[in-house]
């Protein structure tokens, strides 16, 4: 009984947060149906613009491109980390092991960039 009783102030949180959710939704509804609505009121602002045309418009490849190389080297920082952190001890046990794997890592990594830079991916003015 005493192990439950430490999960009531989760309990009550959960609560005030659903309650504040729904009271939030309710309010929102019942001032909304007030304002008088008009057609320019109703209509989407963007940036004081007029929404002409299709929201939806396509881009370029380019931009998918860009963000693919930006994980790929993002992902290389995130794994250099760890190792530079244990490099030091396992120094000790596994010299050749440790560096080789990174080394190798590395080759990857490098090999997409050669990839990436024969595509034209960072050729900025296509």
């Amino acid at each position: 009984m005493e192990q439950q009783q430490q999960y009531i102030p989760i309990l009550l949180l959960g609560a005030v947060a659903v309650s504040f959710a729904v009271g939030n939704l309710i309010l929102s509804a019942v001032a909304g149906k007030r304002a008088k609505r008009t057609l320019i009121k109703d209509t989407a602002y963007e940036c004081g613009m007029l929404p002409i045309g299709d929201g939806q418009s396509r881009l370029s490849v380019k931009f998918y491109l860009v963000a693919m190389l930006f994980i790929l080297f993002d992902i290389e920082v995130v794994f250099m980390y760890p190792w530079a952190v244990v490099y030091r001890d396992l120094l000790k046990t596994d010299a050749n092991l440790i560096f080789g794997a990174m080394v190798s890592f590395l080759g990857v990594l490098f090999v997409g960039y050669i990839y990436a830079l024969k595509k034209g991916a960072f050729d900025w003015k296509r």
